[in-house]
């Protein structure tokens, strides 16, 4: 795969000059494990949008539903609410804007608003999803999750971990054939503590390169603050900065394409400086 092809925009993978891309996470709800709350009214979402591109982000990933552990569905109504008037506003910003739904209805109303990228926490399993995304061009995330987010952290179990989300992967790209999306248009989230242990998310972290190589896709890695993070530190939330920019130098060093981060200025600067001392 030379390029991932995001709506308006395109971005060179695995080529000798491109780095890892930094997708700043704007989560526009009450009720995030991290920064639920903070950006509910949409002055405050902008603001923190235009901040982020200050910082380098490279795409903007807009949510408007938790999928925290736990978590409960939010209706439609109440997400389309919360998420169209940020896209209204972002769509000129200059960056990649993306959506985190897994509902076909927002994909729709997105993809007419303008986004450029819809990432979907089930992978794009409904008939709807697909016929919602089929012809547009945007890039299209699709990543594994073992239940749903109520119950996705109850005792998840695997007999290998690595084979069933790749088999997972693969079954969705056949799905996305047969609907004629172009491969370009696709990257893999393996869906780090979407239905996975401590030792699951390792495992998945180890073979990201794995991943890569046996679908010759690009890779997306989303373990900012994450919980695993947590219980290799046994820090809070707020206090995971560190532990998220190692994750994401480590994501980088085993050929993730793209790390989905809520700090973006500091994931930045640590690749710029990884990159420099590194060469």
């Amino acid at each position: 795969m030379k390029y991932f092809q995001c709506g308006r925009f395109r971005f060179p993978i695995n080529e000798k000059r491109s780095r890892t891309l930094v997708m700043g996470i704007l989560n526009i709800t009450p009720d995030s494990f991290s920064d639920g709350g903070k950006y509910l009214n949409l002055e405050s979402a902008i603001a923190r949008a235009e901040q982020m591109i200050a910082d380098g982000v490279d795409i903007i990933d807009i949510g408007g539903e938790s999928s925290r552990p736990g978590s409960i569905p939010l209706s439609l109504d109440e997400e389309l609410s919360r998420v169209m008037p940020v896209i209204y506003a972002l769509r000129d910003c200059g960056k990649p804007l993306s959506i985190d739904t897994y509902k076909p209805e927002v994909m729709r109303e997105a993809l007419l608003a303008g986004v450029d990228m819809i990432n979907d926490i089930q992978g794009f399993r409904s008939a709807e999803a697909l016929t919602a995304v089929a012809e547009s061009d945007a890039g299209l995330c699709v990543m594994h999750m073992q239940n749903t987010p109520d119950t996705m952290q109850v005792k998840p179990v695997y007999g290998n971990v690595t084979h069933e989300v790749l088999d997972f992967l693969k079954d969705r790209l056949m799905a996305l054939d047969s609907a004629q999306v172009e491969r370009e248009r696709i990257c893999l989230d393996p869906g780090f503590g979407f239905g996975k242990t401590l030792a699951h998310n390792i495992e998945m972290f180890e073979n990201i390169q794995y991943f890569q190589n046996q679908l010759n896709l690009p890779v997306l890695v989303g373990v900012s603050r994450k919980s695993m993070l947590g219980e290799l530190t046994g820090r809070t939330a707020p206090e995971r900065l560190a532990a998220s920019l190692a994750a994401a130098l480590a994501a980088q060093q085993r050929g993730a394409a793209i790390v989905r981060v809520h700090d973006v200025a500091e994931t930045v600067d640590a690749y710029k400086v990884w990159e420099a001392l590194s060469h």
